[in-house]
């Protein structure tokens, strides 16, 4: 870790925070850690209770509480940075604003809707001299930090194959990408962009190259109205009980009886988390049946690419699951890696070594693993520190980005994209 800012007599990085949710509230445990690096100055969420409760947090003074990211602009506070944790269609409009301002930015993943916002975003910040951090946080997670240690050290030769699939789990699928924010692509971005440009971010971070080729399937297969049990109900609430007591998919199982998925659900100073779940199962978007949404994104999805250096990685998005983890294979031409983010199996083919490595603590501790954490670390270095290179830059991430919506376009048009 670098020089404090106290002791070094520099001053903290002053910040606002666009966007008071659950993202912001994790990244924001690090200036309750470290006040002497990092200064919240202004919040905004249009949000009443989110606004209030992350402000009161941070002692913000009434004035620089704002509802409107353009009521925030307009008040022209000194800034050195904005943190942009609102949803992925508002990512483009302050992302720019905050450029326009010179404000240095700290991104939430995915950078925008369109690869031509995404590279406005990165040329603006590149005209102005600024920086703009992703929040790719798996590219500071101890498991996949080994996987890249090991690859860079040469000990296993040269990658020649990765296999990398996300496995996301039923209840996380159902409650996002079925009732939830991130159910229709054109409100945010398809799945694949959503949820896992991360993993595509991995792939390409150690296969160590751009990708030239990419082709993808995937549908939505299963959750939509075709699918819906004879005579089941538009809201769990009101399905038979013969039918929502069998049903894997149940809102009333989820947030009343396994008490999952809770903790976003707002609670007014006036009522209890039971009313606020029950009024939603009677009411809100995600007391629906499954069957009976307006969702629209994949929920089963293969990528296939091709990079300059000629690794080949398969990739998967599985929903149909009861795991929540990444499973990955590195296959290199004096080695092999695998691992399920508990634990990392290292082989040696000459050697016939076998060494594992256990991870298995990390999934317990909070903020990912501490990789939340030294992601804002790693933007603040960078801000105070001009030699320092963010390790998710957003002129890094660009790649990713590319290879997801090249991905939907041969997916949606069964064609094998060629990039340039």
């Amino acid at each position: 870790m670098y020089t404090s800012f106290s002791k070094s007599g520099i001053d903290p990085v002053k910040i606002a925070v666009i966007g008071a949710g659950n993202r912001a509230r994790k990244y924001l445990e690090y200036a309750v850690m470290h006040p002497d690096e990092l200064n919240i100055v202004a919040i905004v969420d249009p949000v009443e209770i989110r606004l209030d409760q992350l402000s009161d947090k941070f002692n913000i003074p009434s004035e620089n509480r704002f509802h409107d990211y353009h009521d925030f602009f307009k008040a022209n506070l000194d800034l050195e940075a904005v943190m942009i944790c609102t949803p992925e269609d508002k990512h483009f409009e302050p992302a720019m604003m905050a450029i326009d301002k010179g404000y240095n930015i700290l991104l939430e993943k995915p950078i925008a809707q369109t690869l031509e916002q995404c590279e406005a975003i990165a040329n603006g910040a590149r005209a102005k001299n600024l920086k703009v951090g992703v929040c790719h946080v798996l590219r500071f997670h101890p498991y996949f930090l080994k996987i890249k240690e090991i690859i860079d050290s040469g000990e296993l030769g040269s990658v020649i194959s990765i296999n990398h699939t996300a496995d996301i789990n039923l209840d996380r699928v159902t409650h996002g990408f079925v009732r939830g924010s991130w159910s229709r692509a054109e409100r945010t971005n398809p799945m694949l962009i959503s949820k896992c440009s991360h993993d595509i971010d991995l792939a390409l971070w150690m296969a160590g190259s751009k990708c030239k080729k990419v082709s993808s399937f995937g549908s939505l297969r299963w959750f939509k109205a075709e699918h819906k049990p004879k005579g089941a109900a538009d809201r769990c609430i009101h399905c038979p009980d013969n039918i929502e007591s069998k049903c894997p998919y149940s809102a009333i199982d989820l947030y009343k009886v396994r008490r999952d998925w809770i903790a976003n659900f707002d609670v007014p100073e006036e009522s209890t988390l039971d009313e606020v779940l029950d009024k939603e199962l009677a009411q809100g978007p995600y007391g629906r049946c499954v069957f009976s949404c307006d969702n629209n994104v994949t929920d089963h999805q293969v990528v296939n690419l091709e990079t300059e250096n000629e690794v080949t990685v398969s990739f998967a998005i599985n929903a149909f699951t009861l795991n929540d983890c990444r499973f990955t294979q590195v296959n290199l031409t004096h080695g092999e890696i695998t691992g399920d983010e508990k634990r990392l199996v290292v082989r040696k083919f000459r050697e016939r070594t076998t060494d594992t490595y256990d991870f298995s603590h990390v999934a317990h501790l909070p903020f990912h693993g501490g990789s939340d954490l030294k992601l804002v670390a790693d933007f603040v270095k960078a801000l105070r520190d001009h030699s320092h290179k963010m390790r998710t830059d957003i002129h890094d991430s660009l790649e990713s980005h590319r290879v997801c919506y090249a991905a939907e376009d041969s997916r949606l048009n069964g064609t094998t994209i060629i990039l340039k």
